[in-house]
């Protein structure tokens, strides 16, 4: 009895299951512009409309290649002449944003993005009036799929730049003059030079100076080009300088007073770009040289380091060294034939005569020593001790010298004593002692004889004779 009521309940179960999942679930409706046909029709700008094209649907005659994954339609016709911008931004999920002309079966691609912001997306480009714009806006990617989310659609009339055309030029006042521009707005006019680079998107500038002094005209990011003219309309320029696309250099010239001078600069790749305009700078100018410490037998080479930031370059370059000797060589090397501190100056000249100067102090101080005399007895025995006298001379600066004593041996010279003492500045011929003691060993008898080495070291200083600073005794014979 337990059993047929278990299985009744189980039946009954079975039955409230299979009728919940017979109940169809509600579809979602495609949104009322999800055909090319029922294109929602944009009538004035700025528009904006926020969207679910959570049902949006593919349709057959959709044009492929920028996703017409549940697409819809969005159309407009410009009464002028002007630039738009559309786009998908605050919508949440991945949108791919198109424009196209023509009808359905025989469309014309005018742009396609995807991701311009994060997962959004955003066209711009210039309408023609009359000419009817159709905006499809799909979810990424790929073509023929179904679905979407929270779309906000927005299309907004771009102004141009102030100074889109020549007769718009934005007269430049004083130096630095600096200016920024969003060539995304910008045209090129029909009868617009193409000089060295060849843009749809220009801006104008112009400049006339008070006196004749030399420019220099730069842009960023991404160095558009820049041309310099003379003339006074489109059809009578006269090209003075022109940089192409990603130059990476400025725009240096001599600006003559009373001229005027227009300056076009324009790029396709670029937004917001800054127009710069200066008295071209000096140039900088610094150099180093070998060693940290000289002496009056030193030869000393010099390096300069110099840049024209105008980019026209160096065309001289004049070294004084303070001792009245000077030099034009790039890199010179130069001896001061006496000890002082002498003031080196590097003068530097652009092409056009700009210029830079740049000094260093070196100071010349020659440190130098030297043994004149090793004394030491004729004659010694083994087991004795004797004396050795060396005496070091020294007319230049005070110094701390060590002096090493080596004896002769089979194998060479072999240390047997050092000593470090102060040697003053003595008047010619008078010197310091430095004495020595040495037993005389069975080894010194084998050989028959002794030469002691005698060898000065400078302790704080660099030697600049060390040739003079080693000698050798007379030998000692050893009995």
């Amino acid at each position: 009895m337990v059993k047929r009521h278990i299985a009744r309940l189980v039946v009954a179960f079975t039955g409230v299951i299979a009728l919940l999942v017979a109940v169809p679930t509600a579809a979602v409706a495609a949104p009322g512009n999800d055909d090319f046909t029922a294109a929602t029709r944009v009538e004035s700008l700025p528009y904006s409309m926020t969207l679910d094209t959570s049902g949006a649907t593919s349709d057959g005659t959709d044009p492929t290649g920028c996703s017409n994954n549940g697409s819809v339609w969005f159309s407009y016709t410009p009464t002028t002449d002007t630039r738009i911008q559309a786009d998908t931004f605050g919508s949440d999920y991945d949108t791919v944003l198109s424009a196209w002309t023509g009808e359905q079966g025989s469309f014309t691609r005018v742009a396609c993005n995807d991701d311009t912001n994060g997962t959004q997306s955003q066209v711009g480009f210039v309408v023609t009036a009359g000419t009817t714009y159709h905006f499809m806006v799909g979810s990424c990617c790929g073509d023929g799929g179904t679905g979407g989310g929270s779309l906000h659609f927005t299309v907004t009339e771009i102004q141009p730049a102030v100074n889109d055309d020549f007769a718009e030029a934005l007269p430049v006042g004083a130096l630095p003059y600096s200016n920024v521009q969003d060539l995304s707005t910008a045209t090129a006019e029909p009868a617009e030079p193409s000089s060295c680079f060849n843009s749809t998107r220009t801006v104008w500038y112009s400049y006339t100076p008070t006196t004749t002094r030399t420019v220099m005209a730069s842009t960023a990011p991404g160095y558009p080009g820049i041309a310099v003219y003379t003339g006074s309309s489109l059809s009578n320029l006269s090209e003075v300088f022109c940089l192409p696309l990603h130059g990476y250099a400025p725009v240096t010239f001599e600006a003559q007073a009373g001229t005027t001078y227009l300056f076009r600069t324009g790029a396709d790749f670029a937004e917001q770009v800054t127009f710069r305009l200066e008295v071209a700078p000096d140039p900088t100018v610094d150099f180093y040289y070998a060693g940290v410490d000289h002496n009056s037998f030193d030869t000393v080479p010099f390096y300069p380091s110099v840049h024209d930031p105008a980019g026209l370059g160096i065309a001289s370059y004049a070294w004084d060294f303070g001792d009245g000797s000077t030099s034009t060589a790039t890199y010179p090397s130069h001896r001061f034939s006496a000890d002082g501190d002498y003031t080196v100056r590097l003068t530097v000249r652009t092409v056009d005569g700009r210029s830079a100067s740049a000094s260093e102090v070196i100071a010349v101080r020659t440190h130098d020593v030297s043994i004149v005399r090793l004394t030491v007895p004729s004659t010694a025995r083994v087991g004795q001790t004797i004396g050795v006298t060396v005496n070091v001379q020294n007319t230049r600066y005070d110094e701390n010298v060590t002096v090493r004593l080596h004896r002769s041996s089979p194998s060479g010279y072999v240390q047997v004593g050092t000593s470090t003492q102060p040697v003053p500045v003595k008047a010619a011929g008078k010197t310091t002692a430095f004495s020595f003691s040495y037993t005389v060993t069975a080894d010194d008898r084998a050989a028959g004889k002794i030469t002691f080495r005698a060898v000065a070291e400078l302790v704080q200083n660099r030697e600049a004779l060390p040739a003079d600073n080693e000698l050798l005794s007379t030998p000692v014979k050893v009995s």
